[in-house]
């Protein structure tokens, strides 16, 4: 097959690209914003265990958002589905962190790595299960 970038194949490309983009980022701001501990700041001082809950985290989100922009028939349909899907992976994420907590709210404050798995494990599962619901 013979396939040719048009103007308006790219424009098509940039914008979905931008949306999931854009709700990727709203989204992972939001659980960092959530989290009783700073996500960031422990990365940066080599928390294992939270870079592994925010790359699962990270994962989780890109899954269904791969999803709804692949099945999505307009732009405007990709941004509501995957600001569903965004809205999911956070309760998902509440509930992780509500069992991960009850063994202390510091386990990823603590670089208890288990917590970090087990929060991204939950994530990515979600989404992927977030991801397969989503196909029209």
């Amino acid at each position: 097959m013979h396939y040719v970038i048009t103007g308006q194949s790219f424009l098509a490309f940039a914008a979905f690209m931008g949306i999931g983009l854009l709700i990727l980022l709203l989204a992972i701001t939001l659980v960092a914003l959530i989290t009783p501990h700073k996500e960031i700041t422990l990365i940066r001082q080599g928390n294992k265990a939270a870079g592994i809950g925010m790359a699962g985290a990270l994962v989780g989100l890109a899954l269904p958002i791969n999803s709804v922009i692949s099945h999505s028939v307009s732009l405007v349909d990709a941004a509501i589905w995957a600001a569903i899907a965004a809205v999911m992976q956070m309760l998902a994420f509440g509930i992780s962190r509500a069992i991960i907590t009850r063994r202390g709210p510091d386990q990823i404050d603590a670089g208890n790595e288990s917590a970090g798995w087990f929060s991204a494990g939950v994530a990515i599962a979600v989404g992927l299960v977030n991801s397969a619901a989503m196909v029209p």
